[in-house]
């Protein structure tokens, strides 16, 4: 029988983006692409204008939790904001910052509190809530200090890129480029390996999973010839992991790394900064790849695009990134 924990609780993002597009044109796919049930927090009116805008027949109804499964086949269910929307799609207006982040608060504290079973998050405009006064790096750091304030305790989130061919790790995250080998260290190296090795076993049922982990410099350092720290802090870590047991294998060359061979030999290659892991991942399968948290007390899904905002007025942004994320939160053990 169907319960809480097979509903899917969607924050709703960018107002002024392609998120809310997506949105309905996910639902409108519901049958087809066999979706369980979702709910959006959203303003509902918001819904309803950006169907009108594309012509889209979404009927929104606004639920509480316990009406969810018997509004999903027939409406979108809507679990309404305390603070309203603008509609102006393409416009970022601060106004909304509130709202965007009142929707992922009221998501993430519905899977912590058992009415869901996992988030899916719809892209935001990090600037725009800078300017708000928002002082997170971006939705996965807030979302670990969401699961602190829940739980009690710390958590260390991590991002992974999921295709269908492809996932990716950036060990050091949203940071700039110049601050990534001073931010390399070996305890953070371990952590986030340790962190996914448990995730693949216990989520996705993967028993022994196998880790490539890239090299920081050019062909891994070339023996020391273009940079110590594939020697000195890269190196030791996967020894260390080895000797426990762990198919950890690395520092390789990244160039080399994501070729369609190399791929076969590892379930998640590592790689040491933002764009060396993203790239790849984007390059190979950019509609089906999905913003999986690793590392949290709940599963987290995301598209693996922005927010667009150059389309959203013109009907035609691609829901498959969505769609994946929605079928991988429900796939995922809790």
């Amino acid at each position: 029988m169907a319960s809480n924990r097979d509903i899917l609780a969607v924050s709703i993002g960018e107002p002024a983006g392609i998120g809310p597009e997506i949105i309905l044109k996910a639902w409108l796919s519901r049958e087809k692409e066999g979706l369980n049930p979702f709910v959006v927090f959203s303003d509902p009116e918001l819904l309803k204008a950006r169907a009108r805008l594309f012509g889209l027949t979404v009927p929104v109804r606004v639920c509480k939790p316990e009406e969810v499964f018997d509004a999903f086949p027939m409406t979108l269910p809507v679990i309404p904001l305390e603070n309203k929307l603008s509609d102006n799609p393409g416009e970022l207006e601060v106004c909304n910052a509130p709202g965007v982040i009142e929707s992922i608060e009221k998501a993430t504290d519905a899977v912590l509190t058992g009415q869901a079973k996992a988030v899916v998050t719809l892209p935001i405009q990090k600037a725009n809530l800078y300017e708000f006064g928002f002082k997170h790096p971006g939705h996965t750091e807030f979302l670990g200090a969401l699961s602190e304030q829940h739980t009690g305790q710390k958590v260390q989130p991590v991002m992974m890129l999921a295709g269908p061919e492809l996932r990716t790790i950036p060990v050091t995250g949203h940071i700039a480029i110049n601050r990534v080998a001073p931010s390399l260290t070996p305890d953070l190296l371990e952590s986030i390996t340790r962190i996914t090795i448990h995730d693949l076993q216990t989520r996705f049922g993967i028993a022994k999973p196998k880790i490539a982990i890239a090299g920081l410099n050019p062909h891994a350092g070339e023996g020391g010839a273009m940079g110590k720290e594939d020697a000195t802090i890269i190196a030791p870590v996967i020894e260390k992991l080895k000797k426990e047991g762990f198919a950890v294998t690395g520092p390789h060359p990244a160039d080399t790394l994501f070729n369609k061979n190399a791929r076969k030999k590892y379930d998640v290659a590592l790689a040491m900064y933002h764009d060396q892991a993203l790239i790849p991942v984007k390059t190979i399968a950019f509609d089906e790849t999905v913003n999986v948290t690793l590392g949290l007390p709940f599963m987290r899904t995301s598209p693996d695009h922005g927010t667009a905002l150059d389309i959203a007025t013109k009907g035609i942004a691609n829901p498959s990134s969505l769609l994946a994320a929605l079928k991988l939160a429900n796939e995922v053990k809790i």
